[in-house]
C-alpha cells in the first residue's frame, strides 16, 4: 500500500493511493503537468492511474481533471450532483456514479456526506487489506453520527485549515471570513484537533494535517494546536505532519519510495 499527498491547499488538491493491484487519485487540482511530475517523484506513471475519485467540484479539486482525462482516460467516480456540475464530462464515457459505498478492485471506499458550500461534498474511508485511511477535508463540521466509522483508523488525512485568530484579524473581507468559519466552510485548527482527539486510537499510525491556509495558518500553529489538544486529553501520539501545497507529502509506503 502507498499513500502520498501530491498537493494540498487552496491552489489545488490531489492524493495518490494504491493497493497491490490498483492505483487511484482522490481529486485532481493544480494542473496536469504538476500531477504528472509529482507522480514521477513517487515512481508512479500517470498512465497507470486507474481511477479518480472526486470529493467535490470546487476548482482547487478538479482544475486538472479535463486535461488529465483527455491524455490518460482513467475512470472518474463522482456523485450525480457532481456530474451535473462538470459539463465537460457529458461526453466522457469513463464515468461511474457513486453514492455511499463502492470498490475499485481491492480498494473499498465508504463515502460520508460533509458540509461545504457546493452541490455535493463527500469525504472517504478507504480500506486496503487490514488498513483504513480517513480522507477528510473541506468541511465546516463533522457530523457525530460518523464517529463510529471514523474511529481508530490507521491513517488520518485531516483538514486543519485555519487559525481562528489569524483569520479574524487578517485581511480577508468579512464575507469570506464568515464563509470559512461557517458550517459550510473549513475546519479550524481547534476544530480539527478536537475531532482527532476523539477519533484516533491504538491502531493509528500517522496523522497528516491537510489544506492549511497560506494566509491564515502556519504549520507551527496547526501542529502546536493538535499537540496541545492531545496532551489535554492525555493522548500520547506524535507521528504528525502537515501536507504541502507544492510538494509530495509521504503518508505510508511499503516500498519506501515516498519521502515525508
Amino acid at each position: 500500500m502507498k499513500v502520498a499527498v501530491l498537493a494540498s491547499g487552496s491552489e489545488g488538491n490531489c492524493t495518490f493511493i494504491s493497493s497491490q493491484n490498483h492505483k487511484i487519485l482522490i481529486d485532481l487540482g493544480k494542473n496536469a503537468k504538476y500531477i504528472k511530475e509529482h507522480l514521477k517523484d513517487i515512481t508512479e506513471k500517470p498512465e497507470d492511474i486507474e481511477a479518480i475519485i472526486i470529493s467535490h467540484t470546487h476548482k482547487d479539486h478538479v482544475s486538472a481533471l479535463k486535461v488529465f482525462l483527455n491524455q490518460f482516460h482513467p475512470l472518474v467516480y463522482l456523485t450525480e450532483k457532481q456530474y451535473a456540475d462538470l459539463e465537460f464530462l457529458k461526453n466522457y464515457e469513463q464515468v461511474i456514479l457513486y453514492d455511499e459505498s463502492f470498490s475499485i478492485g481491492d480498494i473499498k471506499i465508504n463515502s460520508i456526506h460533509t458540509s461545504h458550500d457546493v452541490s455535493d461534498s463527500r469525504n472517504f474511508i478507504l480500506s486496503i487489506e487490514e488498513k483504513k485511511i480517513v480522507y477528510l477535508t473541506d468541511t465546516g463540521y463533522l457530523n457525530h453520527k460518523y464517529f463510529p466509522k471514523l474511529q481508530n483508523c490507521d491513517y488520518y488525512l485531516f483538514e486543519s485549515n485555519h487559525d481562528i485568530e489569524m483569520l479574524l484579524n487578517g485581511s480577508y473581507p468579512k464575507w469570506l471570513k464568515q464563509r470559512i468559519v461557517g458550517t459550510l466552510g473549513h475546519l479550524s485548527n481547534k476544530d480539527s484537533s478536537f475531532y482527532l482527539s476523539k477519533l484516533i486510537g491504538a491502531k493509528t499510525q500517522k496523522i497528516v494535517l491537510m489544506h492549511l491556509s497560506k494566509e491564515n495558518n502556519t504549520e507551527k500553529k496547526a501542529l502546536e494546536t493538535l499537540q496541545e489538544t492531545l496532551k489535554e486529553y492525555e493522548i500520547d501520539f506524535h507521528n504528525i505532519c502537515c501536507a504541502k501545497q507544492n510538494e509530495v507529502t509521504g503518508v505510508c509506503d511499503d516500498k519506501n519510495t515516498v519521502r515525508g
